[in-house]
């Protein structure tokens, strides 16, 4: 088989997924621990000091690069399974019974998907494009605690952040262990540590961004 069969085949695609999977698995921690900085409620400094960092650093801007690929690389590739796996078998079974097989979030991920999706357009227009406006457009002053205030003033801008973040979750909560098995790592001695590990990060990860915007709305950070 060759590199581009390999990657156009169904196991490819698979292998891709949950290579790019664990990477993004990666970064949301990094992600998470930085803006939890907003908790310790000095004004934001902590906060813009690592936003500051992590903009001006050229080792992570050049992570940065091999983020938004990995992260492009994951969703085409949930697409293409995604819609392969709906031309494979365009009429459904009479005798079909999902709930038994397998759970509703794993025959979700493409709309799950397809909602995180969404999300990410609308917190990369929120909080990226301005922070990239002002370092490109020589380094003028940009203060993204104070913009993060403002976005998350409006209450429907909160309430289409959680509902982002729960789709995180399931999102996290299947592919979590979904990643390591397409990888090979599957054992009964270590699955269940792995989906015991999987369920807690979900957890972590999805409270921490579920709690930013609701603290930052009703004023338990200034």
């Amino acid at each position: 088989m060759t590199w581009k069969h390999f990657f156009t085949s169904s196991i490819g695609r698979k292998f891709i997924m949950g290579f790019t999977g664990i990477f993004l698995i990666l970064f949301l921690i990094i992600h998470a621990g930085i803006n939890s900085c907003i908790f310790l409620n000095d004004h934001g400094v902590t906060f813009n000091k690592m936003a500051h960092f992590m903009s001006h650093n050229w080792i992570m801007r050049f992570l940065e690069i091999g983020l938004f690929a990995g992260l492009i690389a994951h969703i085409i590739q949930g697409l293409s399974l995604t819609f392969q796996n709906k031309k494979a078998r365009p009429v459904e079974y009479y005798f079909n019974q999902p709930s038994k097989n397998s759970k509703w979030y794993s025959r979700s991920m493409g709309i799950l998907g397809t909602l995180l999706l969404l999300f990410l357009v609308m917190h990369l227009s929120h909080f990226y494009v301005d922070t990239k406006v002002a370092l490109y457009s020589g380094d003028k002053p940009h203060d993204l605690f104070d913009e993060m205030k403002e976005v998350f003033s409006i209450k429907w801008v909160v309430i289409l952040y959680l509902v982002g973040v729960v789709s995180l979750f399931w999102h996290l909560y299947h592919g979590f262990q979904s990643a390591f098995q397409t990888l090979g790592i599957n054992h009964k001695r270590y699955t269940p540590l792995i989906k015991t590990i999987g369920t807690v990060y979900a957890l972590i990860i999805c409270i921490l961004f579920a709690l930013m915007p609701v603290a930052i709305h009703l004023q338990w950070i200034n």
